[in-house]
C-alpha cells in the first residue's frame, strides 16, 4: 500500500510520529495540571509559565554555570518545583477556603507576572538550546528521518507519566495525598502533616511542568511565550480526559496529539481547532470528561 485515503503513506506515518511527539508534551503538562486540580482543587493557570521556567532554568544553568543537559534535566524541574512549593506555602494556601475562582485568578496573575518578567529581561525572541551530543543525529525509518532527541522525548514522557501515575495511585505516599484532600481532619489525627502534603503536591505538579520545559527546550526555542502558546491546548486536553483524572489526562494527551497530527494530513485547515472541537463534543455528551467522575 502506497497511500491511505489518497495520502502518501510516508506523509501519514510521518505526521503520526509528529503527533506522538506533540502528544508527549500534552500528556506531561496535562499530568501536572490533573495532579494539582485532582488533589488540591486549584485550576493552575501558572502551569504554562512553570513549563517556560523549566526551559529557562536549563538555559541559564548552561549559560551561567556551564551545567550541561543531563544534570539540568534533574536540577531544572527541582528548581521549578521548589519555587512552586514556595508559592503554594506563601500565597496559594491562603485561598483554599475561598471559591476556586480565587485560585484561578491568582495563578493567572502569577503567569502574567512571570511571563512579563522574563520578557523584560530576555525579550520575546527565542533562545537556542543545543541538543545533547549523545542524542544528536537520528534514525532513517524509510518514510522519514527521526531525530534521536525526539525519540528520547517520547520514551522519557512515557516513563515520567507511568512513574507519576504509580506514585499517586499505588504507593503509601499517594494514598496519603489523596486522603489529605478528601478528609484532612481525619488524616491529621494520624499525625500526618497535611499542609506539607499539599505543598508537596503543588510542587510536584510544578516540577512536572518544569521537566516538560527542559525536555522541550532543544526542540522549541526557549521563549517567555512558549507556555502561553500551549497552556490553552493543555487545558482542553485535561477537560476532555476529565478534570482531576490523572490517567485520563495522560491517555487523552497522547490521543489528541496523534489526532492533531493526522488532521494535518487529511484536513490541515482544521488542525489548530480539532482538539477544541473534540472538547466541545465530549462536554456535550459527557460533561465530566472521558474518565472523569460525575458529581
Amino acid at each position: 500500500m502506497t497511500a491511505i485515503f489518497g495520502v502518501p503513506i510516508q506523509a501519514f506515518l510521518g505526521q503520526l510520529l509528529i503527533g506522538l511527539i506533540n502528544g508527549s508534551f500534552y500528556a506531561m503538562l496535562s499530568l501536572g495540571l490533573a495532579i494539582i486540580f485532582g488533589l488540591i482543587k486549584v485550576i493552575n493557570f501558572a502551569h504554562g509559565a512553570q513549563y517556560m521556567m523549566g526551559a529557562f532554568a536549563g538555559y541559564l544553568l548552561l549559560k551561567v554555570l556551564g551545567i550541561g543537559y543531563w544534570p539540568a534535566l534533574i536540577l531544572a524541574p527541582l528548581v521549578v518545583g521548589l519555587v512552586g512549593a514556595a508559592v503554594e506555602r506563601l500565597a496559594l494556601s491562603k485561598l483554599y477556603n475561598l471559591d476556586h475562582l480565587y485560585g484561578l485568578l491568582f495563578t493567572f496573575g502569577l503567569a502574567l507576572a512571570l511571563e512579563g518578567a522574563f520578557r523584560y529581561y530576555y525579550g520575546s525572541s527565542g533562545q537556542p538550546y543545543a541538543v545533547p551530543s549523545l542524542l544528536s543525529g537520528g534514525y532513517n525509518l524509510g518514510f522519514m528521518f527521526l531525530p534521536k532527541y525526539r525519540a528520547w522525548v517520547v520514551l522519557a514522557s512515557l516513563l515520567i507519566c507511568l512513574s507519576t501515575w504509580l506514585l499517586i495511585e499505588k504507593t503509601k505516599l499517594g494514598s496519603y495525598l489523596r486522603a489529605a484532600t478528601e478528609n484532612p481532619t481525619l488524616v491529621r489525627t494520624f499525625g500526618i502533616n497535611v499542609p506539607l502534603l499539599l505543598t508537596f503536591t503543588y510542587g510536584l505538579g510544578a516540577g512536572l511542568a518544569g521537566l516538560a520545559g527542559i525536555l522541550a527546550a532543544p526542540i522549541y526555542q526557549v521563549s517567555p511565550l512558549m507556555g502561553s502558546n500551549l497552556i490553552i491546548v493543555v487545558f482542553a486536553v485535561v477537560v476532555v480526559g476529565g478534570m482531576g483524572s490523572i490517567l485520563g489526562a495522560v491517555i487523552t494527551g497522547y490521543m489528541l496529539g496523534i489526532l492533531e497530527g493526522l488532521t494535518k494530513v487529511f484536513y490541515p485547515e482544521a488542525s489548530n481547532i480539532v482538539i477544541f472541537v473534540v472538547m466541545a463534543i465530549v462536554l456535550l455528551v459527557r460533561p465530566a470528561g472521558l474518565m472523569g467522575r460525575d458529581g
